[in-house]
C-alpha cells in the first residue's frame, strides 16, 4: 500500500516498475540532439492527418503502440490509461484513445502532465489496482499555437523569453515490482502564482512552482540534491531554469550540474530557432520516455528527480490580464 507521508509525499511500498516506455516526435525533434533516442520519427508535422488536433492523436498512438510493442504487451492487459494533453477538453487524447475500449482517465496538469500521469499510474500500481496502467501525454506545435496564440501562418514574432512547443509523445507503463526502472516516491504539487502575466514567459511562471514542489519532496523525504544523480524539470527553459537555480541558491543550496531540463535537453538552441528552449507536454514526456528511463534501466543512472512543470493559464483570462499560475509534480526514478 502506498504510504502518504506529509505535503503531498507519497512513498511506494512494493516499488513499482515502469515495465516499458516508448516516443513518437515529429522532424524537428528528431533533429534534435535527442533525435537517435526516439523510437519514431515523422517525417512531417502531419502524421497522415488533414488537420493540426488530428496529427496530435496520430501521434500520441503512435507512442503508445512504441510502448506495448517494446514490452511485448497487447492492448488488451491495460487496465487503465492516464493520459492528457493540452488542447481544449484534452481531446487529443481523448480522440487517440476513442477506438480501443481501454478505461480512460483524462488528466490536465498543462506540461506537468506526464509527472501527473506518472504519479497516478504508480499509486494504482502499488496498491495493484489493475494490472498495467499507461501514462500517457502529448503535445505539438502548430496545434498548441493555434490554442494559445496565433495559428502558424500568422508569422507573429516571438520574444527572446518564449519557448517552442515540442511536437512529440511519450508512453510509459507501469506495473507491479520486477525490474528497473522503479518508482520509489512522489510528491504532488501546490499551485503557486508569482504574478506572471505574459504568455511567452512560461518558464518565470513555472519555475516558482517547480521550487516549491522539489524543496517539498526534499523535506519530506529526508534527501538532498546531492543523493540523486538528476534532477530533472521539464520544461522551464533557459529562462526558468535559470530562476530555479537563483531560488535554491538563496537557501544556500547549488543545484550544479546535476541539474538539467527537458526544456534544454531537447532542442539545440544555437542551431534550432526555438528561443528559450523547448516546452508543451510532449517536451519532458519524450525526453523521459526517450532518453532517461533508458538511462536508468541499464543502471547509468542510479536516481532520477522527475519534475514536469505546467503552466495553468487560459487564453481567455490572459487576454483579461490574469496572471498564470504554475505547478510542478515530481517522481522518484530508481534503479536500485
Amino acid at each position: 500500500m502506498s504510504r502518504y507521508i506529509k505535503g503531498g509525499t507519497v512513498i511506494t511500498d512494493t516499488l513499482p516498475s515502469i515495465v516499458s516506455y516508448g516516443t513518437a516526435v515529429g522532424r524537428m525533434e528528431g533533429e534534435g540532439p535527442l533525435g537517435s533516442c526516439f523510437d519514431y520519427v515523422s517525417e512531417d508535422s502531419g502524421f497522415g492527418e488533414n488537420t493540426w488536433e488530428k496529427a496530435e492523436s496520430r501521434l500520441q498512438q503512435h507512442a503508445f503502440e512504441q510502448a506495448l510493442l517494446r514490452g511485448g504487451i497487447a492492448e488488451s492487459d491495460i487496465s487503465f490509461v492516464f493520459a492528457g494533453d493540452l488542447l481544449n477538453q484534452c481531446t487529443g487524447s481523448a480522440y487517440s484513445m476513442r477506438n480501443n475500449g481501454l478505461r480512460f482517465i483524462g488528466l490536465y496538469g498543462a506540461c506537468s502532465t506526464m509527472a501527473e500521469s506518472l504519479c497516478m499510474a504508480s499509486v494504482f500500481a502499488d496498491n495493484s489496482v489493475g494490472a498495467l496502467c499507461a501514462a500517457l501525454t502529448s503535445s505539438h506545435f502548430c496545434s498548441a499555437e493555434r490554442q494559445f496564440r496565433f495559428p502558424e501562418t500568422y508569422g507573429g514574432q516571438r520574444p527572446p523569453t518564449s519557448q517552442w512547443t515540442a511536437t512529440a509523445s511519450g508512453c510509459a507503463i507501469v506495473g507491479a515490482h520486477s525490474d528497473p526502472p522503479y518508482i520509489r516516491a512522489l510528491t504532488v504539487g501546490t499551485i503557486v502564482d508569482m504574478g506572471i502575466k505574459d504568455a511567452n514567459n512560461m518558464g518565470a511562471a513555472m519555475a516558482p512552482a517547480a521550487y516549491d514542489t522539489i524543496k517539498t519532496h526534499f523535506e519530506n523525504t529526508g534527501t538532498k540534491p546531492e543523493d540523486y544523480d538528476l534532477i530533472l524539470t521539464g520544461d522551464l527553459g533557459f529562462v526558468g531554469s535559470e530562476i530555479l537555480r537563483d531560488l535554491f541558491l538563496q537557501d544556500g543550496v547549488t543545484l550544479g550540474e546535476r541539474y538539467d531540463d527537458c526544456g534544454l535537453m531537447l532542442f539545440d538552441r544555437e542551431t534550432q530557432d526555438v528561443h528559450a528552449g523547448g516546452s508543451g507536454c510532449g517536451c519532458s514526456a519524450s525526453v523521459l520516455c526517450g532518453h532517461i528511463l533508458p538511462g536508468v534501466k541499464s543502471g547509468k543512472l542510479k536516481n532520477v528527480l522527475f519534475a514536469a512543470t505546467g503552466a495553468l493559464m487560459s487564453t481567455t483570462l490572459v487576454q483579461q490580464g490574469e496572471s498564470i499560475p504554475g505547478i510542478s509534480h515530481c517522481v522518484h526514478i530508481s534503479f536500485e
